[in-house]
């Protein structure tokens, strides 16, 4: 488990670095997406992460690994929205506000990643990158029921619930596909020496 945290900060901190860059450039312009525009724009990277692993090719030159981080962007987008509420009109959040937020979110998908850990002895290593998109793609179908539903559950979790699995098969995706390449493992030191370049 002490490697799967190191190794589940290093990706968190490479994936606050690109949500913090992104909101330098944008803003928070994301501010004025309801649930299911964020539930769509996940959607879509999910959707071209299978394409590029089913044909083995891409037209656009950027890969997969840009598009996991932006799905763990996103559904963190999507649970800051639904503590907040959508503004219609666009309204910016403070840097520092939406920063606090991004990492009080996180941080929640992280404790929950350990508690199922516990349980399920870390199943995840043993699962392959593309089933690791199915679940993804599974989920962002049952959210995207739940939202049609007018979010209404009978015998299932909110969508909130949704989100956070979606962070954590991300995140999974994103330490497999650095192990599986030739560069150093994805640590805290290899992000942190990254960020000096």
């Amino acid at each position: 488990m002490e490697k799967t945290l190191g190794q589940y900060e290093a990706v968190m901190d490479k994936c606050r670095q690109v949500f913090e860059e992104k909101m330098t450039d944008y803003g928070t312009s994301w501010r004025v997406l309801r649930l299911p525009s964020l539930t769509d724009q996940i959607f879509i990277k999910a959707q071209r992460i299978r394409s590029i692993q089913e044909k083995g090719t891409m037209a656009v030159k950027e890969g997969v690994k840009p598009e996991f981080i932006g799905i763990v962007n996103y559904a963190v987008m999507a649970l800051i929205q639904i503590h907040l509420k959508p503004s219609a009109t666009g309204e910016a959040l403070a840097p520092v506000k939406a920063m606090q937020l991004y990492d009080r979110f996180f941080q929640e998908a992280m404790e929950l990643m350990q508690a199922k850990n516990t349980d399920y002895s870390e199943a995840w290593r043993d699962m392959r990158i593309g089933s690791l998109t199915d679940i993804i793609l599974m989920k962002l179908f049952r959210v995207k029921q739940i939202e049609d539903n007018s979010g209404k559950t009978i015998a299932s979790e909110g969508i909130d619930a949704s989100y956070y699995d979606i962070i954590n098969y991300g995140v999974f995706a994103l330490i497999k596909l650095a192990e599986q390449t030739e560069e150093p493992p994805l640590t805290e030191s290899t992000v942190n020496s990254n960020h000096t370049k």
